[in-house]
């Protein structure tokens, strides 16, 4: 019984001994091979790709909503209170300017005009024979005078009792089409009162807002193409004719007026309109939409040197159009810039620029190992 527990002690003092052994090996191993592992290797600039800035024609294109007005177009009123006597139009009539549209009762004031009419008759006789007599020195010149006032009162009174007469008839302002009738004959009407509405849509009048970031491309004269909802597929052109220059305090947007032939009066006044701006074409600066970076309220982009270096150049960006952004400043035309790969580049170093086209045979290249692999 006691050699047993001698044997196990010795046993165990070995496999202690042979554990240590078996530790000192692996540590060392492993300090020889970290110590013996080669330097891995620099690592290759980031693949980009890469485009030129160049001068490329640009039409700036504005779009906004705005409601077709008349040319012209008035409510027609009555000017007294008084009774319709008769009524000369239908519904949707077309009249020409100065064309009696009703008549107000007017027999009061067709008799005080028969009444003036007379006393002027009379008081120009007898200034007439006042004249005569003064020739013959029969008639002072004092007499003549006041004579020729009594003429001036008749004269006065006929004037007015055309006038009142006038106020009665009522006539169209200008020439245009009559909307439905609202009242009858024998209607009394107060002062004020419309009586029918005249329009003129020959031309339409129509008003949009845009923002005044895009006044520097409105002007008189630029044409414009604008589309109604009642006429899906057609196109209505006309021309900016004017702008208001007082901008909303609150929305900052400015009103612009365009004219559009209506010859054959489809368009309503009423009608909401989407309008389409196309100014002018121009040369600008431009490089793909990709190579513009915003940052805060600025832009930068990844200039590309002969060497193929990258480092940061801060731009003004302008309008957008086609997948390319104009570039007011901060650029010139041959300037390379990254287009694709921005996310590889972290600060200023070199890159390895590659065409569109080039850049997809890699990839290709890569993709066909892993699909062998599977």
């Amino acid at each position: 019984m006691t050699r047993r527990p001698q044997i196990l002690l010795l046993s165990a003092a070995l496999f202690a001994l042979t554990g240590c052994s078996l530790l000192g090996d692996s540590g060392g191993g492993g300090a020889k091979g970290e110590k013996g592992a080669p330097k891995g290797a620099a690592a290759s600039p980031p693949l980009v790709i890469v485009a030129t800035a160049q001068n490329s024609t640009l039409i700036d294109s504005v779009e906004a909503v705005g409601t077709a007005r008349a040319n012209e177009q008035a409510d027609i009123n009555s000017t007294v209170t008084e009774r319709i006597a008769k009524i000369n139009f239908t519904d949707g009539q077309y009249v020409p300017r100065g064309a009696v549209i009703a008549e107000l009762v007017q027999a009061e004031q067709s008799a005080t005009l028969n009444q003036n009419q007379a006393r002027l008759r009379e008081a120009e006789l007898q200034l007439a024979r006042l004249k005569q007599l003064q020739t013959q020195g029969f008639a002072t010149k004092a007499r003549v005078d006041e004579q020729q006032a009594a003429v001036d009162v008749a004269r006065a009174g006929t004037q007015q009792a055309n006038s009142q007469i006038a106020d009665r008839v009522i006539r169209a302002p200008f020439s245009g089409w009559l909307s439905l009738r609202r009242i009858s004959p024998g209607t009394v009407v107060n002062a004020g009162t419309t009586i029918v509405t005249i329009v003129d849509h020959s031309k339409i009048k129509l008003d949009f807002t845009v923002p005044e970031t895009y006044l520097p491309a409105l002007k008189p004269g630029l044409e414009i193409a604008a589309t109604a909802a009642a006429f899906p597929g057609e196109t209505f052109r006309g021309r900016i004719s004017s702008i208001d220059p007082v901008l909303d305090p609150v929305t900052r947007s400015a009103t612009a007026r365009a004219i559009l032939p209506n010859s054959d009066l489809r368009l309503r006044p009423g009608m909401l309109m989407t309008v389409d701006i196309k100014s002018p074409p121009r040369e600008a600066l431009t490089v793909p939409e990709l190579a513009v970076i915003g940052e805060g309220t600025g832009s930068y982009v990844w200039k590309v040197s002969e060497d193929n270096q990258a480092g940061r150049a801060n731009v003004s960006a302008g309008s957008r159009r086609d997948g390319r952004v104009e570039i007011l400043s901060g650029l010139n035309a041959g300037d390379r810039v990254v287009s694709e790969g921005t996310v590889k580049l972290r600060g200023p170093g070199p890159v390895q620029p590659t065409e569109p086209k080039a850049a997809k045979a890699p990839a290709a290249a890569e993709s066909a190992p892993t699909g062998a692999a599977a």
